[in-house]
Formats: structure tokens, C-alpha cells, sequence
């Protein structure tokens, strides 16, 4: 059987791999080729050297969107994971009606990023107006604004990943711990947090990407906010190349610069988890 299996392996694996060239690796190079040209579409592309991304660094709005995208991502990442933990430290204590508490913080998860954006955005305005304002009308209202809302969409999630994480740790230790006269906060960060570290990191990475990958919630929360100011990276990339005539290369190039700021990140929390790991 193992040896049938081998045989006929590049034939079940040729028609996945030809899909995978096909929808990835060509788009992909040629996304990297277009960022360096000036064209309208893609047969028509003339070679420009870097002036595209010389624009792209000129622009300050897209200088705006990357400090506005890091700020949120770190303060999501920090909002998600600390409410998201706490949860799941309380809907793993023994009380009635954990499955369906469960289930409501995971139900925001389902609904599609644009349909909350609008959402909340009536919601957000229906409270800004009685003070004579509105959510487009600053960028810290739209940061805020979309702070809460990804918090409630996700917190969810991550509970679900700490709650399998908590329940993997064996009893046992924690009676020991216990028997030992470790107390409660002790217990916490002696032995729980170390012992869903795997966890924790998924949680982080997820987080962290998710927020600087942030684009339809932005854009349906601050649709029509005039200054621009409450752009995220994805939001200004699309605007870049589907709102101004002439800058498709410039926007393509933003694409580029995007993509290889999303693989450092991940690139350096994947190092600094392999170097937990030697370190236990």
C-alpha cells in the first residue's frame, strides 16, 4: 500500500501544485514586477525603476496609515488577549451555563467584517450626535471607534484558544501546586501562563496580523471621513490603486512594501517563539 502510495503521489499532488503556481506564485510575481512599472492594466506596463516607491514614501498620508496600523495593532493586541484570557479563566471555573456563554462572546466572530462596520458605525453616531459630533469628523473617534468594534468581533475567538489551552494543563499540577501553598495569583503565573505559552503565542501572532491585515472593518466604520486620516495600511493601499488615476504603480508598491512589513513581523515573533522553546 505505502509503496502504491508513493507511486502515484505527483499525480494527486500535480493538479493542487499547477492551482498553487497558478493562483499564487504568478500573481505574486507579477505584483512584485508591476510595483516597479507605470501602467493602467497589466499589458501595458512600462519599467519605471523604484520611482514608485520613492512616491510611495512621499506620501504622507501612507506614512500616516503604517504609525496609525502599528498603534492599533498593538493596543488590539493587548485589549483582545487581556479580556480574552480572563474569560476563558472564568468560563473554565465550575458554574452553570459555560457552553452558552461560549457561545455568545464566539457569535460576533460569524458576522462578516463590513456588515459590523456599518453597524457600529450608526451605533458610534447615534452616540457622538447627541454631543454634536460624529465619527468622521476626527481620526482618534475612528481609531477608538474600530478598537471596539475588532475587540468585540474577536475576543471570542482567542477565548476559545485559551479556553483549549487552559484545559490542556493537567490537574495534577495544579493540586500540587496547590498542596504547596502556591495561592491563586502564584498558581496564575507559575504555572498557568508558562504552561500556555503555545496558546498565548498563537493568540499574539493572530492579533498582531489581524491588526496590521485590518481593511473591511475601516472601511465600512469611517467610510466618508474627509481627511483621510483614519486610513489603516490595506484601506490606503486600495484607495491608492482603485481611487487615484495614474498612481496603480505607486499602489502596487505600497502592496509590496505591506507585504514584506507583514512577513518581518511574522518572521520575528516565529524566532522569538523557537527561542522560548530552546530556552525551556
Amino acid at each position: 500500500m505505502e509503496k502504491a502510495i508513493k507511486r502515484y503521489m505527483p499525480i494527486f499532488i500535480l493538479p493542487t501544485f499547477c492551482a498553487f503556481i497558478l493562483g499564487f506564485i504568478v500573481p505574486f510575481l507579477m505584483g512584485i514586477w508591476l510595483s516597479f512599472c507605470k501602467f493602467t492594466t497589466v499589458t501595458d506596463a512600462r519599467f519605471v525603476g523604484f520611482s514608485n516607491y520613492v512616491d510611495a514614501l512621499k506620501d504622507t498620508v501612507f506614512r500616516h496609515s503604517f504609525w496609525y496600523t502599528a498603534l492599533f495593532a498593538i493596543v488590539s493586541l493587548i485589549m483582545i488577549n487581556v479580556f480574552a484570557f480572563l474569560l476563558a479563566l472564568a468560563l473554565t471555573q465550575k458554574m452553570k451555563g459555560t457552553n452558552l456563554f461560549r457561545t455568545i462572546f464566539f457569535m460576533p466572530n460569524l458576522i462578516g467584517g463590513i456588515v459590523l462596520g456599518y453597524i457600529w458605525q450608526l451605533i458610534f453616531n447615534g452616540v457622538l450626535a447627541s454631543f454634536g459630533t460624529a465619527l468622521g469628523l476626527n481620526e482618534w473617534y475612528g481609531f477608538w471607534g474600530l478598537i471596539i468594534l475588532v475587540s468585540w468581533q474577536q475576543i471570542g475567538y482567542m477565548m476559545i484558544i485559551y479556553i483549549a489551552g487552559l484545559q490542556s494543563i493537567p490537574g495534577d499540577v495544579m493540586e500540587a501546586a496547590q498542596i504547596d501553598g502556591a495561592s491563586g495569583i502564584q498558581r496564575l503565573f507559575k504555572v498557568t501562563i508558562p504552561m500556555m505559552m503555545p496558546s498565548i503565542t498563537i493568540c499574539m501572532f493572530l492579533s498582531i496580523t489581524n491588526g496590521f491585515k485590518l481593511f473591511d472593518q475601516n472601511l465600512s466604520l469611517t467610510a466618508g471621513e474627509p481627511s483621510k486620516m483614519s486610513e489603516m495600511m490595506a484601506l490606503n493601499i486600495f484607495n491608492t490603486f482603485y481611487g487615484r488615476t495614474g498612481w496603480e504603480g505607486v499602489g502596487q508598491a505600497k502592496a509590496v512594501l505591506f507585504f514584506i512589513l507583514v512577513v518581518g513581523i511574522g518572521m520575528i515573533q516565529l524566532r522569538a517563539t523557537r527561542s522560548k522553546e530552546v530556552q525551556q
